[in-house]
């Protein structure tokens, strides 16, 4: 009784998300969210974390995606957030750290793991948890971003080595920032600097820690 009540529970909460998602972002947006999750749910599955975690992180990672600059800006200053100059630059890298604020407090998530997850699904953390590098590369690697030579082999890569996956994913997301003259936030440096040094010592086949 008691797992058909978590299951039931689950199912509400994934139906009230959804449609907070239909009122805030685009349905474009929606289905790159449901190709997230689902591969971050297969992610999770082949290295043996929790699914419901990987599937809660993935579904409210980017409830602000299309919030404007200055929302953004208040409610990370409001939750007390570092915002450096970058961030100032530009907003709109807060949008996962507000995601979690939503995902906190509209929604009651708790587990300080899925939070964290969605907070840093865009500009990664040095020290990432499985759970979180397992929602920033399904972000940058969902079937919706493309078919590609090098995705295909990111894709490999991200069933074999979660670390390596982390610093080519980097190195993907700073090439095409370069390409665009985008602003880099150092943060994404740190991470690919941190995975990069990790996966060196750490066994290509089935490796999450």
């Amino acid at each position: 009784m008691a797992n058909k009540l978590q299951f039931e529970s689950i199912a509400i909460m994934r139906e009230q998300v959804l449609a907070w998602l239909a009122e805030n972002v685009t349905t474009p947006r929606i289905n790159h969210i449901l190709r997230v999750e689902q591969m971050a749910i297969d992610l999770a599955l082949f290295y043996g974390l929790e699914r419901q975690k990987a599937a809660q992180a993935a579904l409210m990672h980017d409830l602000a995606k299309y919030f404007q600059p200055q929302k953004l800006l208040h409610m990370a200053m409001a939750d007390g957030l570092e915002i450096d100059e970058v961030m100032s630059t530009t907003p709109h890298l807060l949008h996962a750290d507000v995601s979690a604020i939503i995902a906190r407090d509209k929604f009651g998530i708790k587990d300080e793991e899925v939070l964290q997850a969605i907070a840093n699904h865009t500009l990664g953390r040095p020290g990432m948890s499985p759970l979180c590098c397992i929602v920033f590369i399904a972000d940058s690697l969902e079937p919706g971003r493309g078919n590609t030579a090098q995705l295909q082999t990111l894709r490999q890569i991200s069933r074999e080595n979660l670390q390596k996956a982390v610093w080519q994913v980097c190195d993907y997301s700073l090439k095409f920032l370069v390409d665009n003259n985008c602003m880099i936030h150092p943060r994404t440096i740190a991470t690919r600097n941190w995975f990069l040094q990790k996966s060196k010592a750490i066994p290509a086949s089935n490796s999450v820690t």
